[in-house]
């Protein structure tokens, strides 16, 4: 069985690492309107006579697709800004190079980081990724190749700044509150949708689409500021923390090993069932929620006959929904623990299952109500708000069975995710070109069926415990 965590209390809201918890979201909100902001100039900057081509197989590729939809109301705007001849097999080229830029740096970074410490890991990323994209529409004047270079470097950029994060919570989350910490720090990546959604239609139309790089460029470099400022790699050496609080950390994570480890157990780790119940759970998890946040829009045009032209807040709900899950998740599973109430592997399966069984039923009756338009939206909204409570499920599992190798296999997970969402978008745009009404049922059966194969994977093989070839041994002197 997996040992409860010890339920002495330290300082909680006013405290450092709440305050790095609030850095990393902002960090995790400026990293993804980055991610987004071409995808919504780009309707402004290339010619208005092209047409979208057929959807791609790249996550990034249906961005454009989804955005398209939602945001091509902005006519022509400011006439200073160029307007580039871009066909669509080229504009999918340029999407899809950030994908393949993160899944390049996903396993490597999170190996680094845990040599080269995560604070300048994270911070260089982030630090790059901003840099790279106020530079966005110098490049666009320079030429296309120029831009998928920096589409693909920011991409490796992003992929060392969120696998860094592991890093850090592995020294910085006491037992207790991983699920709180991680939650509010891993929900700026919902808000940050949230507002890019909203917002860059609005700044594109009112000031021209290059302030969407400079604004959003801009906030990043302040966000930088703040992190190579406050943060450390431990609270050790940190120098405004409490003495209170240091002793609290330190003291809760007594068992878990502090030095970073140059060799990595692969094969340990390829044994390891506790793993790939956690890879089986990312690849199911991207697996929907990639097809939500890419076809949203699309599923509401085509099956609810709604302009989403003028619906850019409607498509922004479910960003809220699944930020505010993602927060309370957190708080009610630090709350099970903190009361005894559930061991620590029952709290991880237990929102492990709602995070992917409830999606699930959402998307199998999403056919069945297809002529309610206000129960199709509420399932809408329901499904990438209740998928992220796996948030406090095996998304920060690696935490508790390997937190030495947390970064690592943070990499490793989250490119099972994205190998998914590759995946579900090719296999989803298939589907409903065949014939829309029956292509969407199968796709929602089909996504349901994959959610139910990794809860029961995880179910059946998921740990809480650390694992025997993650555990510092103490060396033998003779």
């Amino acid at each position: 069985m997996d040992k409860k965590p010890t339920t002495r209390k330290g300082p909680h809201f006013c405290s450092l690492r709440y305050g790095l918890a609030l850095i990393m979201h902002f960090s995790n909100f400026t990293m993804i309107t980055q991610r987004v902001s071409l995808s919504i100039a780009i309707i402004a900057m290339v010619n208005s006579t092209q047409l979208r081509g057929p959807v791609n197989a790249s996550i990034e590729d249906h961005w454009i697709d989804t955005l398209n939809n939602q945001s091509s109301s902005i006519k022509e705007v400011n006439t200073r800004a160029s307007v580039y001849q871009w066909s669509p097999e080229t504009q999918g080229i340029i999407f899809s190079s950030i994908s393949y830029g993160i899944i390049m740096t996903l396993i490597p970074s999170g190996y680094l980081a845990g040599i080269l410490g995560a604070k300048h890991m994270l911070g260089a990323g982030l630090l790059v990724s901003s840099l790279l994209t106020l530079f966005t529409p110098l490049a666009a004047d320079l030429g296309v190749i120029l831009v998928i270079v920096i589409r693909t470097v920011q991409g490796m950029a992003q992929g060392m700044a969120w696998t860094g994060q592991f890093t850090i919570w592995a020294k910085w989350a006491p037992p207790l509150e991983r699920s709180k910490l991680t939650s509010i720090a891993g929900s700026g990546a919902a808000f940050g949708s949230f507002i890019i959604l909203c917002v860059g239609g609005l700044i594109s139309q009112a000031l021209g689409w290059p302030f969407i790089f400079y604004i959003f460029g801009s906030i990043g470099c302040v966000c930088c500021l703040l992190w190579f400022t406050v943060i450390y790699d431990d609270p050790l050496n940190h120098p405004c923390i409490s003495i209170r609080e240091k002793e609290y950390i330190v003291s809760s994570l007594t068992q878990q090993s502090s030095s970073p480890r140059r060799s990595v157990p692969i094969k340990a780790m390829v044994r390891c069932l506790p793993l790939w119940a956690i890879f089986m759970g990312f690849f199911s998890h991207f697996w929907l929620c990639t097809i939500i946040i890419t076809y949203l829009p699309t599923y509401i045009n085509t099956v609810l006959h709604v302009n989403i032209r003028d619906s850019g807040v409607l498509s922004s709900l479910p960003f809220i929904a699944a930020s505010s899950c993602t927060i309370l998740g957190g708080q009610l599973a630090d709350f099970l623990l903190s009361r005894n109430l559930l061991s620590l592997i029952a709290v991880r399966k237990l929102f492990s299952s709602l995070g992917l069984l409830l999606p699930s039923l959402c998307a199998v009756a999403l056919p069945f109500v297809a002529s309610s338009y206000m129960t199709t939206i509420i399932l809408l909204i329901l499904i990438p708000g209740t998928s992220n409570l796996c948030d406090s499920g095996f998304i920060i599992n690696t935490l508790d069975v390997a937190p030495r190798y947390a970064s690592f296999l943070m990499g490793i997970s989250r490119g099972f995710g994205l190998i998914a969402g590759i995946i579900s978008s090719t296999t989803t745009g298939f589907l409903i070109s065949q014939d829309s009404e029956s292509g969407w049922r199968n796709v929602f059966f089909l996504s349901a069926a994959v959610n139910m194969f990794g809860l029961i994977f995880y179910f059946t093989f998921g740990q809480a415990k650390i694992q025997d070839w993650a555990k510092e041994r103490p060396l033998t002197r003779l």
